[in-house]
């Protein structure tokens, strides 16, 4: 086959496929154009996701009428004045959006200048069908309809609505998080999405991501050789189960770069687990000789001159902002809400030790609150080797008593039983608990350690897939209704998923219904999981399911879904244990598959043996 030229039309559907990957993608170059053009506010319509309608309105330059079929040609821009491609410092600059767009759409362009009148181009699949004068405010109107509506092998490929939406809703997110002093509105189907006055950065990026943000973040405000870091991060006890929510910015341009990505992981490295991410918007400002912007077709990854000096900045900055924090942790909602707990009274107000109220563990008599080590599991008076547990009497506090003046820490000795049978026991019998997290245990050939959390997240993990296997064809873990449903705001496009996933999530004990755009109702949870933050659970969970393809269900994902409820639904590190719990603990570790590590990868026990104790003491 000879060498031949390629038609325009072919050439522009080509360039169409790097420019124009779905909706969002052009979306995203629209709005671009609007920054650029110096607007000071921004009106965005979609419909089906964008699939048929894309309509972006800004009040900024405008283009002259004698330009605008310039404009409408490849690799024609204002935004390069020579050809110093390095210096450039708009977001876009390449001169392709607009016609790879208009090959493969209907696109009509709407344009008025400040004193001078208005003018429309209508280009259909590349073709310019009609144009005329045009009554609108100074500034640019493009309309996009139909994308890929020619072109039915791409149109085919592209998502549900509800998914295109979602990823035009994070475009604009992360665009407006970049100009807190433009506003922003967006309207899909019909409905107002987003409304966003200029502001300040603070106030943007909270609005942005996460309204309890607000009162959980640092400032972090670095400078160094010509290089400014600023930005809100989020304190190390306010974080997400996902990655999704860290925003990185480089002049102004939102990025997706891995060292910037490492840089924030290394600085929370110590201060979180490794299944739990900050949340976060950092902005990088720095000479533009000394960043490559032009590295990534779609300008979404950027090259440093000197990437060791940015990530150190990031790590230092992230840190020294996080150490001037001090001692501060997540602001609680209602400071009524610690007269739920209950406390231990000193002496247990003439009851037997065995018989005294246990302290702090949700307000269950008897052991941890649903699916823990109460009386309601093992049932029975209390056997220190089986780990049977006896009903415990509620706490009595004295009336008109504060409820902290009233209790003092107090200590408790028990007697210890003899280890018996080693077969039957491997894991030995409870002699104590370190720092309220790691319990010690006797066995006949040694020391064992076990992280109580670790160990209980796997229970509770187990207990769910034998709910889930139970019957032929699989079970169902059974809910626990709330006595009073709880709201939980989310971001529209996360209640969109998880209202996809109703069916599947009640059959985990998780019981939803949707509460208005951006909120979900908690009717019941997983009754093995007991009571505990239900708002975290549903905003992990809503962060598991972002990050799964629509076409795999819940029971394919089993393990993911279900270890984010055993992690909430497990006795966290920092409760005292009673010796009873303890050995309950260790006696269900010894009956349930795969307890030797939890749901992270993570041993949930270590043994010393004799032999090793002894070497550690020189007798060996």
């Amino acid at each position: 086959m000879s060498i031949r030229r390629l038609p325009e039309a072919l050439i522009n559907r080509i360039a169409a496929g790097e420019v124009v990957e779905r909706p969002a993608s052009a979306l995203k170059e629209l709005v671009e154009n609007s920054i650029d053009a110096g607007s000071t506010r921004i009106a965005i319509r979609l419909a089906a996701g964008g699939a048929d309608l894309i309509e972006v309105s800004d009040n900024g330059r405008g283009i002259a009428r004698d330009e605008m079929p310039v404009a409408l040609e490849r690799h024609a821009t204002s935004k390069l004045p020579d050809d110093h491609i390095e210096s450039v410092t708009s977001l876009g600059f390449r001169g392709e959006a607009l016609p790879s767009i208009a090959s493969v759409a209907r696109l009509t362009l709407d344009s008025r200048p400040a004193g001078e009148d208005g003018w429309s181009i209508a280009v259909d699949n590349g073709v310019i069908v009609s144009e005329g004068p045009a009554a609108i405010p100074p500034g640019t109107r493009v309309r996009v309809e139909q994308l890929f509506g020619q072109v039915p092998a791409r149109r085919k490929f592209l998502r549900s609505a509800r998914s295109e939406y979602a990823a035009c809703l994070d475009i604009v997110r992360r665009l407006a998080m970049a100009r807190p002093d433009i506003g922003f509105a967006l309207d899909h189907d019909g409905r107002r999405v987003l409304s966003l006055p200029p502001e300040e950065r603070e106030d943007r990026v909270a609005a942005l991501i996460d309204r309890d943000l607000a009162a959980n973040h640092v400032i972090v405000s670095v400078a160094r050789e010509g290089v400014t870091l600023t930005g809100v991060a989020s304190l190390p006890t306010f974080h997400r189960g996902v990655a999704d929510h860290q925003y990185l910015f480089v002049n102004g341009r939102p990025v997706r770069d891995k060292l910037l990505i490492g840089a924030v992981r290394g600085a929370y490295a110590d201060l979180l687990a490794r299944d739990r991410h900050p949340v976060l918007a950092l902005f990088v400002t720095l000479p533009t000789e000394s960043v490559d912007i032009n590295c990534h077709p779609a300008k979404t990854e950027v090259r440093f001159h000197e990437p060791s000096m940015i990530r150190g900045m990031i790590v230092g900055g992230l840190r020294q902002a996080l150490h001037e924090a001090g001692a501060r942790s997540v602001e609680r909602p209602a400071v009524t809400d610690m007269s739920l707990w209950q406390r231990e009274a000193i002496g247990g107000a003439g009851m037997p030790p065995q018989q005294m109220p246990m302290a702090g563990l949700g307000g269950s008599a008897g052991g941890f609150s649903g699916g823990g080590f109460g009386s309601d599991a093992f049932g029975g008076g209390f056997d220190p080797v089986t780990g049977e547990l006896p009903a415990f009497a509620p706490a009595v506090v004295a009336e008109g008593a504060s409820m902290f003046s009233a209790f003092a820490p107090a200590g408790r000795a028990e007697p210890a039983a003899p280890i018996g049978d080693a077969a039957r026991y491997p894991l030995g019998i409870a002699r104590g608990q370190v720092a309220r997290t790691y319990i010690i245990a006797e066995a006949e050939d040694g020391l064992v350690v076990v992280d109580q959390h670790a160990a209980h997240e796997r229970l509770v993990l187990e207990r769910m897939r034998r709910a889930l296997g139970a019957g032929n064809g699989g079970g169902r873990v059974a809910p626990q209704a709330l006595l009073l449903p709880e709201v939980v705001d989310l971001e529209e496009t996360a209640c969109d998923r998880m209202e996809a996933r109703l069916a599947e999530l009640a059959e985990l004990g998780l019981e939803l219904e949707r509460f208005g755009p951006a909120a979900m109702l908690v009717r019941a949870t997983p009754a093995l999981l007991g009571a505990g933050d239900v708002h975290g659970l549903v905003r992990d969970i809503a962060d598991d399911l972002a990050a799964f393809d629509e076409a795999i269900s819940l029971k394919a994902r089993l393990d993911h879904v279900a270890a984010t409820m055993a992690c909430h639904g497990s006795v966290r590190a920092g409760r005292t244990l009673s010796v009873a719990e303890m050995n309950a603990l260790l006696r269900e570790m010894e009956v349930t598959p795969h307890s030797g590590q939890c749901n992270h990868g993570r041993p949930t026990w270590i043994k010393l043996a004799h032999g090793d104790i002894e070497k550690l003491f020189g007798r060996r």
